[in-house]
């Protein structure tokens, strides 16, 4: 018998008022089987999320983890090859507004490709970045661990294992340096994880008053400023011999002449899963206070 049009009709709104009530669950497009990252911490990202499989290019930069080092390359952060990428035919490339120029994600979006342009500068913006790229994805419940584990940990950077307020949480009189690169000295400044990971554990940045988040800093500066603590981060692989020449000029600095010179992972340099392993890096260092 010939069904009635009015039935066909209410099972279709039915089901489009389904997909509208929990799309997410039930009409969600389905996850990207292709997907080329262009910035090492969204690599990071999205091996933690268990879509490590799918990826199928990244940065030359991207070394972490060690099956990323495996994958296509297709060129640089600030200068990738759109030829190499249209190649890869992917289904979603996810790019990181801080390390990569708007021009590429423009160049791409007219080419058809799908894009997500990953953004969060501050240590707080990072949790919520990280669940925006899971919806992304089409792995919402793996960022949403993930997110969770960070904001564990930043509520945790200001106090000690016994929830009582840490040592250095609070501690304003101390001062710190944290040194990117040597030469030319190349320091973290405001409105960077790096500094809100600092100013978190009552450490206070000599070079939070910069004009932008990764100045250029003199000696005389630093020797003007007298950080009490200085940090360097792991900006190539034998950092200790690169920085001893900057050392050598800080000399006269209590914290080189009494040893408070702490070398530090690059986890806290890339916005990712490896984040609540740096801000324990950087506990360990402030014991040096």
């Amino acid at each position: 018998m010939r069904q009635k049009p009015g039935i066909f009709a209410r099972v279709i709104l039915c089901l489009l008022f389904i997909c509208g009530w929990s799309g997410a669950a039930l009409c969600s497009a389905p996850p990207p089987k292709r997907i080329v990252s262009l910035a090492p911490a969204m690599t990071e990202i999205i091996f933690s999320l268990g879509l490590g499989g799918q990826v199928v290019g990244v940065s030359s930069v991207c070394d972490r983890p060690e099956e990323a080092r495996s994958k296509t390359k297709i060129g640089g952060m600030a200068n990738p090859s759109i030829e190499a990428i249209v190649a890869l035919k992917p289904d979603i490339v996810v790019l990181n507004r801080d390390g990569n120029p708007k021009t590429i994600a423009d160049h791409l979006a007219k080419l058809g490709i799908k894009t997500h342009v990953f953004w969060a500068r501050r240590l707080t913006d990072l949790p919520d970045g990280i669940r925006k790229m899971g919806e992304a994805l089409a792995a919402q419940p793996a960022a949403n661990r993930l997110a969770e584990q960070i904001e564990t940990s930043i509520r945790n950077l200001g106090t000690s294992q016994s929830g009582k307020p840490s040592q250095g949480a609070g501690r304003k009189s101390q001062k710190a340096l944290f040194v990117i690169w040597p030469s030319p000295l190349i320091v973290a400044g405001p409105g960077t994880i790096l500094d809100d990971a600092m100013a978190m554990r009552g450490l206070h940045n000599i070079a939070s008053d910069a004009k932008v988040p990764y100045p250029r800093f003199s000696l005389e500066a630093v020797i003007e400023r007298q950080p009490d603590l200085i940090l360097i981060g792991k900006g190539h692989n034998d950092m200790k011999t690169l920085s001893k020449g900057l050392l050598k000029s800080l000399g006269t600095l209590d914290a080189v002449r009494k040893g408070r010179v702490c070398y530090m992972d690059d986890a806290l340099y890339r916005p990712g899963p490896r984040i609540p392993a740096g801000l324990e890096d950087l506990k360990r260092c402030e014991k040096m206070l």
